[in-house]
């Protein structure tokens, strides 16, 4: 069969996207999956043979490339090889994987912990795993699509409360059934806004309905908190989450995702998930990597006063030029264009400076709250910020963003 011959919504759907996409590159304004030639010092990278300051990675803490980081890797290979002998359930588990899952739990203060291959898995197989039909799941509206897509599959009743509006949760819990499971779930930091979860009230709330509380960490190991470990500690709350979990490929320099937790909550997941039994497991160069990245986060806490200096700099400095950052108060920072056209037309005039920051637009945000979403890091050079908030306050000024 003619696969342009057919026509369904399936083919109608990829014929709309791929208008847009053709249509976004038309203007040339399409700068997604540009491959990184080298990684630089100073949150540097070449790209297209040229050198440009990097403002759009997750590697907050800036530790890609750490010698001990790299080391480990290497060791872990000549002890290992490159891959493992499959699913961790049967020949897959080596060492290094306990090991990592050990640091974790004491990282995160649980009694255990567990990884996966992803972390987009890892948020859809947990609550897909612990939810089903007849239970209640409550999610932020501005969840990762991971969280969204988990509560689906999970095939429970799923309601969407505003944006870190814990009156509106309120509601909601207080009208779910009594004798129901019930999971209440939120990111930490909000992957596009920046903005942090109200962690007490969703902690006060979780324990008057009785319903377990998941937060997704991706974007606050490493950044909130006086060592790093997160939002508890950014809170001064102790232990406090149900479902503790985490990504390995943002702060952390490796690739997976974890979730931390009660002996019993872990045993269920190694034993009932189906990511975990059916997926083969993280490779040993990674689960050494992400292992030793832990460890490097507390041991050199230097890494988050800079990141915290770095990232007062950059909010600081884009609103004073006239910037709406939103409510952001991490090292993710939305610059809010409006229209998807001025965030592709304002990424276009920054990467022509060198400034390596990407757009983010509709459907991934709100239709009108399209934006570039730049980030900062540890390893980025105060004066390279500022010449790239310059970069971006002349590209907005000549397009009459700002003043």
């Amino acid at each position: 069969m003619d696969f342009h011959s057919v026509d369904n919504n399936s083919t109608r759907r990829i014929a709309a996207l791929k208008q847009r996409v053709d249509e976004i590159k038309k203007h040339d304004f399409y700068f997604y999956n540009q491959a990184v030639e080298e990684m630089l010092p100073d949150s540097k990278v070449r790209v297209n043979g040229r050198v440009m300051g990097m403002y759009a990675s997750y590697s907050y803490l800036g530790l890609v490339g750490h010698p001990r980081i790299n080391e480990a890797a290497k060791r872990a290979v000549d002890k290992f090889g490159t891959g493992t002998n499959g699913v961790r359930t049967l020949a897959g588990t080596l060492t290094i994987h306990n090991e990592l899952e050990e640091t974790i739990s004491n990282f995160k203060h649980t009694e255990s912990a567990i990884t996966y291959t992803s972390g987009y898995v890892t948020n859809l197989t947990t609550i897909s795993s612990l939810m089903g039909r007849g239970d209640y799941v409550f999610s932020d509206k501005i969840n990762h699509a991971s969280i969204v897509d988990g509560c689906l599959m999970s095939g429970a009743e799923f309601r969407r409360f505003r944006h870190n509006d814990m009156e509106h949760l309120e509601g909601l819990l207080k009208n779910a059934p009594a004798d129901v499971s019930k999971l209440v779930i939120a990111d930490s930091v909000f992957s596009m806004d920046g903005d942090i979860i109200d962690l007490p009230k969703i902690v006060e709330l979780s324990k008057k309905y009785n319903a377990w509380l998941m937060i997704d960490e991706a974007h606050s190991v490493g950044v909130l908190g006086k060592r790093g470990t997160g939002i508890e500690e950014h809170f001064g709350m102790g232990d406090v989450i149900d479902i503790k979990m985490g990504t390995l490929s943002k702060t952390i320099p490796s690739v997976g995702g974890y979730v931390a937790g009660k002996k019993e909550l872990i045993d269920y997941l190694r034993h009932g998930s189906r990511a975990y039994i059916f997926s083969a497991a993280l490779p040993p160069a990674q689960a050494a990597a992400a292992n030793e990245a832990f460890k490097v986060i507390l041991d050199e806490p230097e890494r988050l006063d800079r990141l915290n200096a770095n990232t007062q700099q950059f909010i600081g400095g884009l609103k004073s030029m006239g910037f709406d950052t939103l409510l952001t108060e991490t090292a993710i920072v939305p610059v809010l264009c409006g229209t998807d056209e001025k965030a592709f037309e304002l990424t276009k005039r920054c990467q022509e400076q060198d400034v390596f920051v990407l757009p983010v637009v509709s459907p991934a945000v709100q239709e009108g709250l399209s934006r570039l979403r730049a980030t900062v890091t540890a390893a980025h050079n105060p004066a390279d910020i500022e010449h790239a908030m310059d970069v971006i306050y002349q590209a907005g000024k000549a397009m009459g963003m700002v003043k």
